[in-house]
């Protein structure tokens, strides 16, 4: 059975002030799947999840969530539409604690009488949190900062989860840890996740499909299977 298409972007160009980042991109995320962006830095990765997301508007082109055009509408409507971003370092709130920051991010939600059993759910991926859950964001390790920061964004129940390179500053052990739960999010939610990174091999091993994002374009896309074959991949992105 083919998946319907959860977003979709058409001829998207964004700027900031005058300095244009994205050059028309196209792109589709099926529902259910995981889709990875990849690019060096500077490629216009963060600003297309911005533009995703409601941060930045695009100067042109359409962007459409579960069929619905969403590229004028503000950033928490969008949320609550079920997009939302871990964005690029965490940007968790450091001076709160770990529940208090887990209840910001349910607080777009109208349902709030589910808040303690989904609470209990990301306790359940992330155990470290339920432990630490009384201390400040600002004590936790970078993985365990990662992980609150993946876990708020669950907390608003979302439908289309936006990462931005999760694996930035993380040890490689950690690393594997955090895809480990972002494939299960993923396998058991049915989560769907459009993945910024910079470690190709990474996700390109847990998505279905992936964009090559060059200066604001995309030289080339298509299953991450066969990317992971692409002699011009190997040798830009896999090497080493």
């Amino acid at each position: 059975m083919e998946r319907r298409t959860i977003l979709l972007g058409e001829k998207v160009e964004a700027a900031y002030g005058k300095k244009k980042v994205l050059h028309g991109l196209s792109w589709e995320v099926p529902e259910d799947s995981i889709v990875a962006i990849l690019g060096a830095n500077g490629a216009g990765k963060t600003t297309l999840l911005r533009t995703i997301s409601g941060l930045l508007f695009p100067l042109h082109g359409s962007i459409k969530f579960l069929d619905t055009s969403i590229e004028s509408l503000a950033a928490d409507k969008r949320v609550e539409m079920g997009i939302s971003q871990v964005p690029q370092g965490r940007a968790i709130f450091r001076s709160l604690t770990v529940f208090e920051n887990l209840r910001m991010g349910a607080f777009p939600r109208k349902d709030q009488k589910r808040f303690t059993e989904d609470l209990e759910k990301v306790y359940s991926y992330f155990p470290i949190l339920s432990e630490r859950a009384k201390q400040l964001g600002q004590t936790l390790s970078g993985g365990e900062q990662q992980m609150l920061a993946i876990g708020r964004a669950l907390m608003s129940k979302p439908k289309l989860l936006l990462l931005d390179e999760p694996s930035l500053g993380l040890a490689p052990l950690v690393t594997e840890k955090i895809y480990e739960i972002i494939e299960k999010l993923n396998r058991e939610e049915k989560v769907t996740l459009l993945l910024v990174e910079q470690n190709a091999n990474m996700a390109l091993t847990v998505s279905q499909f992936a964009y090559i994002m060059e200066t604001g374009l995309f030289p080339f896309a298509g299953p991450s299977l066969d990317l992971l074959r692409n002699d011009y991949v190997k040798t830009a992105y896999l090497a080493g």
